[in-house]
């Protein structure tokens, strides 16, 4: 539920990839603790790419809280 308000990345790449979102997060928690964090700059640059993609398609970005 945090996930879909905290931009949707991991459920994006599960769609795309026809994985669970589950596994995309274990896979994102386990890579951000064996490189020290260094996903979170892939994942917010994941996320400004999907706004940035909904937006020049003419759709309404998500609502937060």
């Amino acid at each position: 539920m945090l996930e879909k308000q905290a931009f949707g990345v991991c459920s994006s790449i599960a769609d795309s990839a026809g994985w669970t979102v589950d596994r995309v997060r274990v896979y994102f928690v386990y890579l951000s603790l064996l490189t020290f964090g260094s996903p979170v700059i892939v994942y917010l640059f994941f996320a400004f790419w999907i706004h940035w993609k909904q937006y020049i398609q003419g759709r309404r970005p998500l609502q937060y809280l």
